[in-house]
Order: structure tokens, then C-alpha cells, then sequence
């Protein structure tokens, strides 16, 4: 097999290497923090984002694009949303002409609203077939090697193929989808709702509130996704419902986690500084609200979530106004 390079080693982008080596690739991953780089080297161990698990010695951690994406055809795109363009606009001139991308991340990029696959082809000029990864999957439980089901989401059927083929293992399987736009919206805000959902659970609302939030987050995304030119289909599976219901459920959930504290009464600030890793739908949550207003889109559980980040209202009011707004019929006819 030809080598396959993932750039970034957080969680999810080091579970990635592990899976892809245990599956008989040769993997370079490209390390953005020099202290980790070095204590990968040292101990086979990526201690800062997911300790506890040995990365295979087929794994050769790189601290340059020139290292990492040398032969590859194969680059596996996994840092965080707001810092994808800068990544991408690096790695571009060491990237092969052949290369097929395929995008990790969950997010919207803040400033231009673009999905993350639209980011990554205006800064690779649209030379490289694109491919989104996505799909229920907590990074700890892939390095696990327990049963995991994602999307394989490109326009181009061959790179979705190829996508499946070279991630297909006993544990983990791929379904090729060519709705893109979907997939991506149900990504990227479902970790709106699972803030919403944590919120639910800070707060002590019960399970009725939980089922109640989430059905109706499911509308709110499927809203805006066919808004853009999604299929609603689409968000019924994998990288919508699927990853709704694990993320607003698994307790492995960091916005989850970010919600259950909102809703106890905790500053936003003082979450932040306690964490090590990003949670993706604190700046989702304000981008998907402006593109919303963009595409004539209501998005209420985004709104109320965006004052409570904000701090303008207490998790307790917000859940109140979700409750008392004006009441409609169930399927909606409209948007």
C-alpha cells in the first residue's frame, strides 16, 4: 500500500493513524505541536490528546509537510475548523497533484461560512478530489477498535470508493454518499444541538426534554441542510441522526460535556480553560446562526444556545423560550 499522510494529532486525526496503520498502511502523521512531537517519538504514545493507547511503529510522526505528504496519496485533513485554511494553505505545495483530500472535520469555517470541503478546495485551487469523512464516531472508540459506521460523502464516486476501500476493516465500514452538502451540514451542527442536549442534562430536565430536544434538533438541522441543497434523506442516516443521537447522548461528548456545565451554571470561560481539546460547536453555533439568516432559515435551539454562550441569558431561560414560542404542526410544511 501506498503511504497515506494525516495531518493533525488530536484525537480524532491520532485514532485515524492508528486505525489506518492497524490496517496495513504506512502513515504519516504531521504533528502541529513540537512538545508532542517529541513525546510521541519518545513514548509511541500520543499523551496529550489520547493517552493510553500505543501508536503502531508504522505511524512515523512528522513535524513537516515535506516529511509527512512525500508519495502520499492519500492526506487525511483532521485539525480543528477554525485553523483548516492555514493547514491546507501550507501543506499545498508538498501536496502530490494526484492526492485525494479527505476532510476529517466537523465545523463551518466562522468568517466565510463555508463548509470545510469548500475550504480546503479554494485553498488546493480544485486540483484534488475531496472526500468527507464523517459519521458517529468517537475517536477513543475507533483507537478501540470497536464497531464504528461513517459516510464517505464526494461528488466524485471513484474518491468516495477509494475512501472506502483503503478505511475497510473488520470494525470499521463506509457508506458512499454524493450529498455532500448533507453530510457536512449534519456534522457540523450537530454539535449545536449536543450543547443544547447537555444543557438538558445540566439542568435536570429528564428524558422527555432530551427525546423532545433532539427530534426537533434533527428538524432544525435538516432545515438549514436542505436550505443549502441537501437532501433530507440524508440527515435521516450516519452523519445525521447517527451522529445527533451519539453526540448528544455518549458521555465521551466534549460539547455534550460543555452543555451539562452551561446548564450547572458555569462560565463559559471557565469551561474553556479546562479543556485540552476543541469543541466544535462553540463557534458553529454563531456560523450556522448567520447562515441561517443567510439562506432565510430559522434556527431557534442555535439562537437560544448563542445567548447562553454568550452569557446574555441562563441556560434555564433559554430552555423556557424554546418552550413558549409560538406553537405549529408536526410534519412542518415549511420552513
Amino acid at each position: 500500500m501506498q503511504p497515506v499522510a494525516v495531518v493533525g494529532a488530536g484525537s480524532w486525526g491520532t485514532a485515524l493513524a492508528i486505525h489506518l496503520a492497524t490496517s496495513g498502511h504506512d502513515v504519516r502523521l504531521w504533528i502541529r505541536e513540537p512538545e508532542l512531537l517529541v513525546a510521541m517519538r519518545a513514548t509511541g504514545e500520543n499523551t496529550m490528546f489520547l493517552p493510553g493507547f500505543a501508536v503502531p511503529p508504522s505511524v512515523r510522526p512528522c513535524a513537516t509537510f515535506e516529511e509527512a505528504l512525500d508519495g502520499a496519496r492519500l492526506v487525511v485533513s483532521a485539525v480543528p475548523s477554525h485553523v483548516t485554511r492555514d493547514v491546507m494553505r501550507a501543506a499545498a505545495p508538498w501536496l502530490d497533484p494526484s492526492a485525494t483530500i479527505v476532510s476529517a472535520t466537523k465545523g463551518l469555517e466562522p468568517d466565510t461560512l463555508l463548509r470545510i470541503s469548500e475550504v480546503i478546495t479554494e485553498e488546493l485551487g480544485g486540483g484534488h478530489r475531496v472526500v468527507v469523512l464523517s459519521g458517529p464516531s468517537f475517536a477513543v472508540e475507533v483507537a478501540r477498535k470497536l464497531p464504528t459506521a461513517v459516510c464517505a460523502a464526494s461528488l466524485d464516486a471513484a474518491a468516495a470508493e477509494q475512501v472506502q476501500e483503503e478505511f475497510r476493516s473488520r470494525y470499521f465500514r463506509l457508506y458512499a454518499t454524493d450529498d455532500v452538502i448533507g453530510v457536512e451540514i449534519g456534522a457540523a451542527l450537530k454539535n449545536v444541538i449536543a450543547i443544547a442536549a447537555g444543557v438538558v442534562e445540566g439542568l435536570g430536565l429528564g428524558h422527555n426534554s432530551l427525546s423532545a430536544l433532539v427530534t426537533r434538533g434533527l428538524a432544525e438541522i435538516s432545515r438549514l441542510a436542505c436550505a443549502l441543497g441537501g437532501r433530507r434523506e440524508t440527515l435521516a442516516g450516519l452523519s445525521g441522526l447517527g451522529d445527533l443521537i451519539l453526540t448528544c447522548t455518549g458521555s465521551l461528548s466534549r460539547n455534550r460535556q460543555v452543555g451539562v456545565l452551561l446548564g450547572q451554571g458555569r462560565a463559559l470561560p471557565d469551561i474553556l480553560a479546562g479543556m485540552t481539546m476543541v469543541a466544535e460547536g462553540i463557534r458553529t453555533t454563531h456560523a450556522a446562526l448567520a447562515l441561517g439568516a443567510r439562506h432565510g432559515v430559522e434556527l431557534p435551539i442555535a439562537g437560544q444556545m448563542a445567548e447562553v454562550v454568550a452569557g446574555r441569558k441562563t441556560a434555564r431561560i433559554a430552555a423556557e423560550d424554546l418552550m413558549l414560542r409560538p406553537q405549529r404542526g408536526e410534519p412542518e410544511t415549511r420552513w
